[in-house]
């Protein structure tokens, strides 16, 4: 068998994969790869695959593809890729719930307790003092609706328990969420201090117009979900009216963000790069469900955060 990893790991994760692994089986590495043709070969050779290679890459599905393990979450822009019905595709699951929900309420108690302007003080040594206390706010007690009931939005709402909001989830289907339909939603946005998004890409433009203008004056959005799912000219129109009074967005329309994007300069936002999964241990994470499911899939056994494409989960 041949193993095309084009995740980015570092050399102790090759030596496991390969202590694991080989033989029987072969395995290429993207960064050990001598040219762009000799890593197309590999990629086309493989039995299985690990990482989110171009989506142009897939021009030519690989003839012998068993299984192909993400790297990430998300997986829309795979959505189209003519891949056999035999083909087995796991995501990462839960593996990048809980660093985005600290990362999104972080974001958060950061612009209501004033630690992004502080931040920016210190760098200028500018001391202000009480000066900036009335304009400081607490979360305890805060009305939150987050939008999706899966992995990611559980997370945020363990992390908001303990903080002592109170919690809505809109799903449409789950039974883990109280607001299950738009009208429902949109019902409850006035009284919302925060939204946060963690809706899949799936969604797209969710939080449009009619969204937005339902928020309640003085609020804050959130979003650790996918960037397609917000209307971002109208998020940024929301900010420059005053209609909400901040925004944190881990993940934005385009990626990087342009140079000449508003959000960059409004002192009410705070970016934080599509960051929101990341941790020291990421890979390890990667590496061990890439092996386990391997090991699954040659012993007769079930395929772990198995997927489907066309779906979106």
């Amino acid at each position: 068998m041949i193993i095309y990893c084009y995740s980015a790991l570092d050399e102790p994760l090759w030596q496991q994969l390969r202590d694991r692994l080989s033989p029987p089986h072969t395995i290429y590495f993207r960064a050990e790869s001598p040219s762009k043709e000799d890593t197309i070969s590999h990629f086309q050779e493989a039995d299985y695959l690990l990482g989110n290679p171009p989506v142009e890459w897939f021009e030519t599905v690989p003839a012998n593809l068993k299984f192909w393990q993400l790297d990430s979450v998300g997986m829309n822009q795979y959505a189209e890729l003519p891949l056999s019905n035999e083909t087995l595709v796991a995501n990462m699951g839960d593996w990048f719930a809980r660093p985005c929900a600290e990362t999104i309420v972080g974001g958060i108690l950061a612009l209501y307790r004033g630690l992004d302007k502080l931040t920016l003080l210190k760098q200028k040594t500018e001391w202000i003092g009480h000066g900036l206390r009335p304009q400081l706010k607490i979360i305890f007690k805060q009305n939150v609706v987050v939008l999706g009931a899966g992995t990611l939005a559980q997370a945020v709402h363990a992390v908001l328990t303990g903080l002592g909001c109170s919690i809505h989830l809109f799903g449409r289907t789950s039974s883990l969420a109280n607001l299950h339909s738009r009208e429902e939603l949109l019902s409850e946005l006035p009284f919302a201090d925060v939204v946060i998004n963690t809706l899949p890409g799936t969604a797209s433009n969710f939080a449009d117009a009619e969204f937005f203008s339902r928020m309640k004056t003085g609020s804050v959005y959130a979003s650790i979900g996918r960037g397609d799912t917000t209307d971002e000219k109208v998020l940024i129109e929301a900010l420059q009216s005053k209609q909400l009074d901040g925004a944190v967005l881990d993940v934005t329309e385009s990626e990087p963000l342009q140079p000449d994007n508003p959000l960059w300069k409004m002192d009410n936002v705070i970016l934080t790069q599509h960051t929101g999964g990341g941790h020291r241990d990421e890979h390890i994470g990667k590496v061990d469900l890439f092996l386990n499911n391997i090991f699954a899939i040659e012993n007769g056994g079930s395929v772990i955060n198995q997927v489907d494409l066309k779906k979106g989960y």
